[in-house]
């Protein structure tokens, strides 16, 4: 039985298992969610979908439903491929359009911890025992008691979990801040609406790169925890940067990580002893990255965001695969 994540176009993740034998729209089908097809014998090329990783038997299917090139990209049809192996595939329609919703879930807060005085550890437990799953880097939706509003913060901890966390940054007179600081308690209730977002870790298979930006190190800590549970030695640098000293959290977790896992941390408002000043573009140059190739992950502001992107095209560090989060607080 093979565990696919079916990504579509709106960032919705839906999980579903396959049987043996059976073919991803079999497997889909069986648990409502509805991929657009129309002959179901690869012929027509409605289902055509695209394997982000994981192995699949491509089955039977004639040109005009799909080309040799794009077979070679990783597409393929959803009513012939059947997997081999866990899956993450993008379904090429919305959620809506495959009758598929991210899935509220109903949880109890089990611990609000200040990492800083801007940032928030908050956890929360699915009140009726399920677990929820995610493509580590993804995101949930928060809504904040007794507004009808929702916030959405990236999970920081291993996907599959009945206890989901969350890094979130207190902003003054902020709807989320303000709730956290002057009302949550450890036992009350929260809706959580997820997974969402197309920001989540590939196969780490060459030397990666991840630039992260204030609380934008929550999907790294998802991404490094699930590297390591795998056992994955890839070379990974992760560039960490933020306003001040008390601002660079989770450090202690961090590094403890993985071997072949270097971690440069730098701060933007002041000078301290254990981290460099300025920002994580300084470490974009040929003396620090010295791979031919890179895989690189972005998250942070979207200052921050278009900044390594330019330093790393202006330093001609060459990448084959480039994802970024960019985020901006709401301000209310």
């Amino acid at each position: 039985m093979a565990k696919i994540a079916l990504n579509f176009e709106d960032g919705v993740t839906r999980f579903i298992e396959s049987n043996p034998n059976e073919t991803i729209a079999e497997a889909a089908y069986r648990v409502g969610v509805n991929i657009p097809l129309d002959c179901a014998d690869g012929a027509c090329g409605t289902c055509k979908c695209l394997s982000k990783s994981g192995t699949f038997d491509p089955g039977d299917y004639i040109e005009e439903a799909l080309s040799d090139d794009e077979a070679a990209e990783g597409y393929g049809l959803a009513c012939q491929m059947r997997p081999e192996s866990d899956m993450v595939v993008d379904i090429l329609a919305s959620s809506e359009a495959c009758k598929v919703a991210a899935t509220m879930h109903e949880t109890e807060i089990t611990a609000i911890e200040l990492l800083s005085s801007e940032i928030v550890k908050l956890k929360a437990k699915i009140s009726d025992g399920s677990s929820i799953n995610f493509l580590a880097g993804q995101y949930a939706h928060i809504e904040v008691p007794g507004s009808g509003l929702t916030r959405s913060y990236s999970f920081s901890c291993l996907p599959d979990t009945n206890e989901m966390e969350f890094l979130i940054r207190l902003i003054p007179d902020g709807l989320m801040s303000n709730y956290l600081r002057d009302v949550a308690k450890v036992g009350e209730k929260l809706n959580i609406t997820g997974p969402i977002g197309s920001f989540y870790s590939r196969e780490f298979t060459k030397p990666t790169l991840l630039f992260a930006g204030g609380t934008g190190i929550a999907p790294f800590i998802a991404m490094l925890e699930k590297l390591a549970k795998e056992g994955n030695n890839q070379d990974v640098q992760l560039f960490y940067g933020a306003t001040t000293a008390e601002n660079v959290v989770e450090l202690d977790r961090i590094h403890a990580l993985g071997t072949n896992l270097k971690v440069y941390t730098c701060t933007s408002n002041e000078t301290v002893d254990n981290h460099a000043p300025g920002f994580v573009t300084q470490w974009i140059n040929k003396s620090v990255l010295t791979a031919d190739v890179y895989d690189v992950y972005i998250c942070g502001p979207n200052a921050m965001v278009e900044a390594v992107k330019t330093s790393l095209e202006e330093n001609q560090i060459k990448h084959s695969n480039f994802y970024t989060e960019k985020f901006v607080p709401t301000g209310i």
